[in-house]
C-alpha cells in the first residue's frame, strides 16, 4: 500500500521529537505532537487517560493490530536541546527514548506498506512509577506481540533486571549542637548503617547477573546546628529474582536502626530469543512487566544506556536507521514464530 505521503526519517523525526521538553509529568506536547503527526498520515489515533492532563498515545492501522511497537516519550531531567553534530544527534531523548519511537514510527510505517496489523503505543511516566504503562494495559488490545523500545545497541534482549524502590528512614531527638549528649543524632545513625550496606548478601542468577543497589538521595535534619531528629535515604535494588526475598534482606541489614519502606516494584523479566538476532541481558527495569495484555514481549532499541540519563546523552544516525530495518524484521518474525 502506498500513501503518497513523503517518507520520514528516523534523525529528522528524532530531533523533532527531543526538541520538545517532556520531563515527566509534563508529557503533554510531546503526545499532541506526535498524535498531530500520525493522524496526518492517516494512522488512527486514541489517547489512554493516565492522570489528569495526561495521556498515552495508540495509533493503529487496521481493525486488529497484532504487532506493537512501543516505548515512552518522557525523559528524566534535566531537558537538553537536541543537536545534530556530524553523524550524531546529542541531547535528552537521544537514545532513550525518542531516538527509538522515531525508528518505531518510520518501521511502522513500512508495516503498514507491507500490509502487516500494526500499532504504536507511546506512553508517559516510564521513568518514574510507570503509570503509563498500567493505564495502557487496561486497554483491550488483539495484539499477540509486543516490540519495547529501549537503549539496547540494537540487541535483542535475553532479559531485563527489575527493579525495588526503597526508602530508608532513621529517628532521632532534637537538641541543640552544642549539647549533643542531649539529643539523638539521626544523620549520624543514617551514614553509619550505610557504611555498612556492601556488607548486605543479595541474591545472584546465571543469566541476569547480580543484585545491585544504589544509594539515589539523602536527606535529614533541620539546620546546622540543631542536632538531626529524622533522616532518610533512597534506595534502588536491580533485581534478578523475587522482590519480597531482597526487601527482607535489607529488613534483616536494617534491623533497630532504620525503617525499610518499600515504595514502586518492577519484577526482572526473561524474554523470548530470535534467530539470526544479536543478544544481550540488561540491568536496568522497562515497561514490560506492566504491558502483560500487549502479546509477548521482545525488547530492542538503538543506542546505549551507558550514556542515557547524562549529560552526554546521544545516539548514532547510523543506529536509528538500522533500528528501523530490526523493527520491520523483527515484527515480521516474532509474528510468524507466534503460528
Amino acid at each position: 500500500m502506498t500513501t503518497g505521503r513523503p517518507p520520514l526519517t528516523p534523525a529528522s523525526l528524532a530531533l523533532d521529537l527531543m526538541a520538545i521538553d517532556s520531563t515527566s509529568g509534563r508529557e503533554g506536547d510531546v503526545i499532541a505532537f506526535t498524535e498531530r503527526l500520525l493522524a496526518g498520515r492517516g494512522w488512527r489515533t486514541t489517547r489512554i487517560p493516565v492522570t489528569p492532563g495526561r495521556d498515552d498515545l495508540l495509533a493503529t492501522a487496521g481493525d486488529a493490530p497484532l504487532v506493537t511497537l512501543s516505548t515512552h516519550l518522557d525523559t528524566v531531567p534535566p531537558f537538553i536541546p537536541p543537536r545534530l553534530d556530524g553523524n550524531t544527534i546529542h541531547g535528552r531523548g537521544a537514545c532513550d527514548a525518542k531516538g527509538i519511537a522515531a525508528a518505531m514510527i518510520v518501521a511502522a510505517e513500512r508495516l503498514r506498506e507491507h500490509g502487516l496489523p500494526v500499532a504504536l503505543l507511546f506512553v508517559v511516566g516510564e521513568e518514574t512509577t510507570h503509570d503509563g504503562a498500567h493505564a495502557a494495559n487496561r486497554v483491550a488490545t488483539t495484539s499477540r506481540v509486543l516490540i519495547n523500545g529501549e537503549p539496547t545497541e540494537n540487541r535483542l534482549a535475553l532479559g531485563t533486571k527489575g527493579a525495588l524502590r526503597m526508602r530508608l528512614t532513621t529517628a532521632g531527638r532534637a537538641a541543640h549542637s552544642a549539647y549533643p549528649h542531649l539529643g539523638e543524632s539521626a544523620t549520624r545513625k543514617l551514614v553509619r548503617l550505610l557504611a555498612t550496606l556492601d556488607d548486605v548478601e543479595l541474591p545472584a542468577d546465571p543469566v541476569l547477573g547480580a543484585t545491585t543497589v544504589n544509594i539515589g538521595r539523602l536527606a535529614g535534619g533541620v539546620a546546622d546546628n540543631v542536632v538531626a531528629p529524622a533522616a532518610e535515604a533512597r534506595l534502588m535494588a536491580r533485581l534478578v529474582g523475587p522482590a519480597e526475598e531482597v526487601l527482607r534482606r535489607f529488613e534483616r541489614w536494617a534491623g533497630e536502626t532504620a525503617t525499610v519502606e518499600a515504595g514502586e516494584t518492577v519484577p526482572a523479566v526473561r524474554l523470548t530469543p530470535l534467530p539470526g538476532f544479536d543478544t544481550d541481558v540488561v540491568a536496568y527495569a522497562t515497561d514490560v512487566p506492566n504491558l502483560t495484555n500487549w502479546g509477548v514481549p521482545y525488547l530492542l532499541g538503538p543506542g546505549t544506556i551507558h550514556v542515557a540519563h547524562t549529560d552526554e546523552e546521544r545516539v548514532e544516525v547510523a543506529e536509528l536507521e538500522q533500528a528501523v530495518g530490526l523493527y520491520v524484521r523483527l515484527a515480521q518474525e516474532a509474528l510468524e514464530h507466534q503460528g
